[in-house]
């Protein structure tokens, strides 16, 4: 019975932090006031009938704190990547000279950085739930043996420490979110 709360528990703290990745990963893709080539991350273009990344089809590159470059292998390859990044909606205006797409990012408004914040809030808020369900599910897995004959200490250490776990990843959640924050309101 053991192992099976040792493998409830591995699998619930494998599946928090790829929670916790996951925000990362989306934390990464909102724009805060920089020029990051990662704004890029989950635009596709449409690359000979098949959706491939912009990473994939041209260098992505920033030449100052406000100004991003993407030049494309291949020429006939701007127009596609200029539409995808229209229609991305990232509040950007690429600009297309023949050889390589400008895209020059405005400063942002404090109105505009509010609505980011609330944006951040809102990927934060997306895992705390995801890390609650994976709580949930363990906890239900671990009543699951009680009834099959685990004994009550053995299943309410076992909740204990799985409350814990959700705990220590929440606060990471609340952590990232303050760094995010943070970067976005400072001008």
């Amino acid at each position: 019975m053991s192992e099976e709360l040792s493998h409830i528990s591995l699998q619930a703290e494998e599946a928090m932090t790829k929670a916790i990745a996951h925000l990362e990963s989306e934390l990464t893709r909102i724009r805060a006031g920089r020029a990051n080539p990662n704004m890029f991350d989950g635009l596709v273009v449409d690359y000979y009938g098949s959706p491939t990344p912009v990473s994939q089809v041209g260098n992505i590159t920033v030449t100052d704190a406000r100004t991003l470059i993407i030049q494309p292998w291949e020429k006939n390859m701007l127009q596609p990547i200029e539409r995808s990044i229209i229609a991305a909606n990232l509040g950007v205006t690429p600009q297309n000279d023949g050889i390589i797409i400008r895209i020059f990012l405005p400063p942002l408004t404090e109105e505009r950085r509010k609505e980011i914040v609330k944006r951040v809030q809102g990927e934060g808020e997306h895992s705390k739930v995801a890390i609650r369900n994976i709580r949930r599910d363990a906890i239900e897995h671990i009543k699951k043996l009680k009834k099959d004959g685990l004994s009550e200490d053995l299943a309410k250490d076992a909740e204990e420490e799985i409350q814990e776990m959700t705990n220590r990843h929440i606060a990471l959640v609340d952590k990232h979110l303050a760094q995010k924050e943070k970067e976005v309101m400072s001008v």
